[in-house]
């Protein structure tokens, strides 16, 4: 049997492991650093966290690899280019964009957010909690077919996002994304820039890949373009936002809230450190305009295990040639 590399945080479902189990030599470590190079040398297949590296390094120390497995829709800690001139299989979501349109969650949490965020519902559910019954201090802002909404990217969650919107009655729906001309959604329309996006709608969803070009592109210029008393959601990725810049934001009243499911730091091992000590957190504790989730967006137990099957889908496929 080939030999898996699979790391325990990771946390697989178990039917899925069961799989794994029942197909592959499996070892598995707790996180990639408790790599050795005795164990890394006879491994055949090997599962990449995200938060550590898989690049040419630690390639070169796996001479009998043929695959590197990945159930997330980015890649930015494999080093594929490297991989696939070694003739070592990469295996990602990142393309499998008709399977991904099945996986619904994260789009789903982003309006959680939107509307716990503006009907302040965490604040008048701790409210309850103390033993008061009152519901004047949590008026929302409007309602939400009153409101506009501004989609930064346009791929597969923001579309979900756009569709959702328009289930809201919302009467306007922009969007920007400099690769996607035009939305087959009737009634979306397209800003020109990023800047016309935040200057006009009252919330800002974003949906960005990662990218270098993409480095906290919501920085504390495009902030000063946003119209006042709007509201930010990032169900995406840390990166793209300048959290000191988004904290005077909402420090200053530009923003009437926030609403984030990722935070810069958090695949590092010392996360809960780096948490414990981050001015997002602080602020959180004493404001009722910012929200914080550990990066739930995509956490439905039948999303984790869909995805799971489908890489290990392509691993045995892959094997069956």
């Amino acid at each position: 049997m080939k030999k898996l590399l699979y790391y325990k945080i990771l946390k697989f479902q178990p039917e899925n492991l069961k799989v794994l189990q029942d197909n592959f030599d499996v070892i598995s470590l707790e996180t990639p650093q408790d790599d050795t190079d005795e164990i890394l040398s006879d491994i055949n297949i090997a599962f990449a966290p995200l938060g550590f590296f898989f690049d040419k390094e630690k390639i070169n120390r796996m001479p009998k690899l043929e695959i590197i497995a990945s159930n997330t829709t980015g890649e930015p800690h494999i080093g594929r280019e490297y991989a696939e001139s070694k003739g070592i299989k990469v295996f990602s979501l990142k393309f499998e964009q008709e399977f991904l349109k099945t996986i619904t969650p994260t789009a789903e949490h982003t309006w959680g957010l939107v509307l716990a965020l503006i009907r302040h519902t965490p604040w008048a559910y701790q409210l309850v909690l103390g033993g008061t019954w009152d519901r004047r201090p949590f008026g929302g802002k409007a309602m939400m077919s009153k409101m506009s909404i501004g989609i930064a990217g346009l791929g597969r969650l923001g579309k979900l996002v756009a569709q959702y919107a328009k289930a809201f009655q919302m009467p306007k729906i922009l969007y920007y994304d400099p690769f996607v001309e035009n939305c087959e959604i009737a009634g979306i329309e397209k800003a020109n820039s990023l800047d016309e996006l935040v200057c006009q709608c009252d919330i800002i969803t974003i949906h960005i890949p990662a990218k270098k070009e993409t480095y906290k592109i919501f920085n504390k210029e495009l902030f000063s373009k946003f119209k006042p008393g709007s509201y930010l959601i990032n169900t995406s990725r840390a990166e793209l936002v300048d959290e000191n810049a988004m904290l005077e934001a909402l420090e200053t009243g530009k923003l009437a809230g926030a609403a984030i499911d990722v935070f810069e730091g958090e695949f590092e091992m010392n996360h809960d450190e780096l948490l414990r000590k981050s001015p997002l957190l602080a602020y959180a504790k004493t404001h009722n305009n910012f929200l914080i989730t550990p990066h739930i967006g995509g956490s439905t137990i039948d999303a984790w295990k869909l995805t799971e099957q489908r890489i290990i889908d392509k691993i045995l496929e892959q094997l069956k040639r």
